[in-house]
C-alpha cells in the first residue's frame, strides 16, 4: 500500500503534458515579443556600424530595408501561421466539404470564399480538393470561389501586407479579394460548365470519409500549430528573403517617377498590363508583397499595384497547368477570363477612389 501511494504521489507530481506545452508557448510568446520591438534598432545598428554604410545612401538605405523587414515579417508570419494552425486543426478536409455541399449556391460563395481564408490551400493542393469536391457534390461555380480565394486571402497575405504597407490596404485586398472570389464563382456557376469538367473526376466513386479522425488534445493542437509553422514557412521563407531583397533593391535605386510613369494612376492601361503580367509569373504572398510595398513606395497606384499581386497569386501559370489535369482548357479559359476581368475592375475601382 505504501508503495502504491508513493507510485500515485509520483505521478501527480508529474507535469501534465497540456500544463507544460502552455508554459512553453507563454516563454515563447515573450521571447517573440523582445526579440520583434528591438528590431528597429537591430538594423540601424548592422547597417551603419556592423557594415559601415553612411545613412542617407541608396545602398544604405537598401541594406537596412532588408535587414529590417526579413525578420520582421518571418516573426509576423511564424505567429500568425502558428495561430491559424490551431484554428485549423479543428477543420478536416472532410468537415470543409461537408460544410459546402447541399447549400443554396449563392450562400455556398459566400461560404467558400471565408472558408478560404481561414483554411488556406496552395494551388499544389488544387487538385486533390476539388475532386473532393465534385465527390462531396458541391456547385462547381461554389468550388471555384473556394480555389480563388485560398491561395489570394490567406493569413500569410494578410499579415504580410499588414507588416508592411499597413492595416488600412491589408483590409482593401480581403475585401476586395473575397469580392472576385465570390463573384467570380457565382458567375463561372451561372455558366453551366461542369460539362467541360475531365469525364474521370465524375467517375471516381469515394472509398468512403473516415470521419473527423482522433479529437485532438491541447498539447495536440499546440503541436499542429507548431507543424503547421515548419511546414508553411519552411516552404515560404525563400520567397519571403526574394521577395524583400527585390523589394529592397526597388527600395534603394528605382527612381521615384520611373514606376509612377508605369504603374500610376496617370497610365489608364496600366491595370490590364498588370493584370497580364502578373498572368505567366509564379510566386505567392510571401514573395510578392514586398515588391508591392517597394512598388507603393515608389508611386505606383494602389488599385495597379493590387492588381498585379492578385494576378501574380490567383492566375499563376503552374496552377493553370495542374488544373488542366482535371479541367478541359474552355474552363480553364473562361475561369482566368473573369477572374483576370474581376481583379481588373478592383484595380480600376480603387485607382479611382483612392
Amino acid at each position: 500500500m505504501a508503495e502504491s501511494g508513493t507510485l500515485d504521489s509520483d505521478v501527480r507530481s508529474e507535469p501534465r503534458p497540456w500544463r507544460v506545452r502552455a508554459l512553453a508557448l507563454v516563454a515563447a510568446l515573450g521571447a517573440w515579443w523582445l526579440v520583434y520591438t528591438h528590431l528597429v534598432g537591430f538594423a540601424r545598428w548592422l547597417t551603419s556600424t556592423a557594415f559601415g554604410l553612411t545613412e542617407g545612401t541608396r545602398m544604405a538605405g537598401a541594406v537596412e530595408f532588408f535587414v529590417f523587414e526579413v525578420p520582421k515579417v518571418i516573426l509576423l508570419l511564424v505567429l500568425v501561421v502558428f495561430g491559424v494552425g490551431i484554428v485549423r486543426s479543428f477543420f478536416t478536409p472532410e468537415r470543409t466539404r461537408s460544410l459546402l455541399a447541399g447549400r443554396l449556391e449563392v450562400v455556398g460563395n459566400v461560404l467558400a470564399a471565408g472558408l478560404g481564408v481561414v483554411t488556406p490551400f496552395c494551388s499544389c493542393s488544387a487538385v486533390p480538393l476539388f475532386i473532393g469536391f465534385v465527390e462531396a457534390g458541391v456547385p462547381l461555380g461554389v468550388t471555384f470561389s473556394f480555389l480563388i480565394a485560398a491561395p489570394m486571402v490567406n493569413e500569410v497575405a494578410v499579415v504580410l501586407l499588414c507588416g508592411l504597407v499597413g492595416w488600412r490596404v491589408a483590409a482593401l485586398y480581403v475585401a476586395a479579394g473575397l469580392s472576385v472570389a465570390i463573384v467570380s464563382g457565382w458567375t463561372i456557376g451561372r455558366l453551366k460548365l461542369e460539362r467541360h469538367v475531365e469525364g474521370w473526376v465524375y467517375e471516381i466513386r469515394s472509398a468512403g470519409d473516415a470521419g473527423d479522425g482522433q479529437q485532438l488534445t491541447f498539447a495536440g493542437r499546440i503541436d499542429y500549430g507548431l507543424e503547421q509553422v515548419r511546414t508553411i514557412v519552411g516552404k515560404v521563407w525563400p520567397f519571403i528573403v526574394a521577395g524583400i531583397a527585390v523589394g529592397a533593391g526597388i527600395h534603394g535605386y528605382v527612381p521615384e517617377g520611373a514606376l509612377a510613369s508605369v504603374m500610376g494612376k496617370g497610365a489608364w492601361w496600366s491595370v490590364p498590363a498588370a493584370v497580364v503580367l502578373g498572368v505567366p509569373m509564379y510566386s505567392n504572398a510571401a514573395g510578392i508583397v514586398p515588391v508591392i510595398q517597394a512598388l507603393l513606395g515608389k508611386g505606383a497606384a494602389l488599385g495597379t499595384a493590387l492588381a498585379f499581386m492578385m494576378s501574380v497569386i490567383a492566375l499563376s501559370l503552374p496552377e493553370m497547368i495542374i488544373l488542366r489535369k482535371v479541367l478541359k482548357p474552355r474552363l480553364i479559359g473562361a475561369f482566368v477570363a473573369i477572374v483576370a476581368f474581376g481583379i481588373a475592375v478592383v484595380g480600376f475601382l480603387f485607382n479611382a477612389i483612392m
